[in-house]
């Protein structure tokens, strides 16, 4: 079949998406079935090679395992418990979620994180009659921001470390952490000073709030510790990666059938599997094989040997060239796939006779996890949290959203510019 039948079959349905004129399940699932019928991919190659079952699996066992747990009241506690540290106010507390987000989806995958808080956040904004959006927004900024900053962060990050040997979990820490705490100051400032006139607390919410009992949220005979104990077992187990080395995606599906196994008499399984989010899942799937049309009609491929041609072996303007195009392209085309297709022509920089690849790795890294903050649909976290905020019948528009992501992303990409230079070209043009 022509590759430009296929892309474009990609095209058109991401004009859908953005446009919203159809439920975006049906027109992600209608893209990814025309893509079988368009001769892309066999079936096994869709089912085997294209639909990432690890990111399906991981989602759906926390989508488990964080039904089970709301059920006991405890995310209720926790959001009454936050509002009260911080005496109600509306900024402090967007500022609290966007350190949450970040520092957790650093070390934790963020789209775990994304699970975790939204529930907390529809409470809190519920209490305090406030405007979830704000919140919702500065979440899916500040998880992609965060997960830039640690090699389990973000999917791309994981395979960069798997692809460079001496990019340990510290080499991580110590080359993404700085830049990463330095775009998500910024990033903050802009969405406070964007929502500050519609996060203002009345009075009366406030004094409401200062008399509430957080504990009697807390449903003690719904499995309240068997379920916190599993949650904080998985959260343990992922942040233990670096040294155990088990697969989050293993500890979350172990979590998720631990939980149903000892609150099977509570909560019946049947029930509980109804209310997993299948809409988001299969809004994943049908993603998945879009951009595996495109990937195996070699548009993928291409565009990463577009942009090292256009650099003639330059390194800092290979380095720049990578960070800005991956970057951009990353806020459309799942970045996973696009790293994939990218670490093997890095590595063909060696034969050249390039000495120092770090640089090149750093802004390839760089690239991929900032730019998934472009539009709703450059990372899987944002995928989940569109979803979990459609489940509390919030829509985040795609077009409103684009008025803050495309910016905050450029903004983003601009500050890595500078670091990326200051930190790796500079001493390398100067040795």
């Amino acid at each position: 079949m022509s590759p430009f039948i296929i892309l474009a079959v990609f095209i058109a349905v991401y004009i859908v998406l953005i446009t919203e004129k159809w439920n975006r399940i049906l027109a992600s699932m209608c893209g990814g079935v025309a893509m079988l019928l368009a001769g892309a991919f066999s079936i096994e190659k869709a089912l085997f090679t294209y639909i990432d079952w690890k990111t399906i699996t991981l989602l759906f066992s926390m989508m488990l395992i964080v039904t089970v747990t709301s059920k006991t009241g405890f995310f209720e506690f926790l959001a009454i418990r936050l509002a009260q540290a911080v005496n109600g106010n509306g900024l402090a507390l967007l500022v609290v979620f966007s350190l949450l987000s970040a520092v957790g989806s650093a070390f934790l995958a963020n789209v775990t994180i994304a699970m975790l808080l939204v529930p907390i956040l529809f409470t809190l904004t519920k209490v305090l009659d406030l405007p979830p959006l704000p919140f919702l927004v500065m979440m899916i900024l500040a998880c992609n921001i965060g997960g830039t900053a640690t090699l389990i962060g973000d999917p791309p990050n994981m395979m960069i470390g798997q692809a460079v040997e001496h990019f340990t979990f510290n080499a991580f820490l110590q080359n993404l952490l700085p830049v990463s705490a330095m775009i998500l100051l910024v990033t903050i400032t802009i969405i406070c000073l964007i929502y500050k006139e519609i996060l203002v607390v009345k009075e009366d919410k406030k004094l409401l709030l200062k008399g509430i009992n957080a504990k009697r949220y807390l449903k003690k005979n719904q499995g309240l510790i068997a379920s916190i104990s599993v949650l904080g077992l998985v959260l343990l187990g992922f942040s233990l990666h670096p040294v155990l080395h088990l697969d989050v995606t293993s500890v979350a599906l172990a979590g998720a059938v631990l939980i149903m196994l000892l609150l099977e008499k509570i909560y019946d399984p049947e029930e509980v599997l109804k209310e997993v989010e299948w809409g988001t899942l299969f809004f994943f799937i049908g993603l998945f094989l879009l951009v595996g049309g495109i990937e195996e009609a070699g548009f993928i491929d291409e565009a990463a040997r577009e942009i090292i041609k256009l650099t003639e072996g330059d390194m800092k303007t290979t380095a720049f060239v990578i960070l800005w195009g991956t970057g951009l392209l990353s806020a459309v085309v799942d970045n996973i796939p696009f790293v994939a297709a990218m670490i093997p022509v890095i590595e063909e920089f060696q034969e050249f006779g390039m000495v120092n690849m770090d640089p090149l790795w750093w802004s390839l890294a760089l690239g991929a996890c900032l730019g998934g903050n472009g539009t709703l649909l450059g990372s899987s976290s944002n995928l989940v949290i569109v979803g979990l905020a459609s489940k509390e019948n919030v829509q985040i528009k795609f077009y409103q959203y684009l008025l803050i992501g495309i910016p905050i992303t450029l903004i983003s990409l601009a500050v890595s510019t500078v670091y990326v230079y200051f930190k790796y070209i500079l001493p390398f043009l100067g040795s």
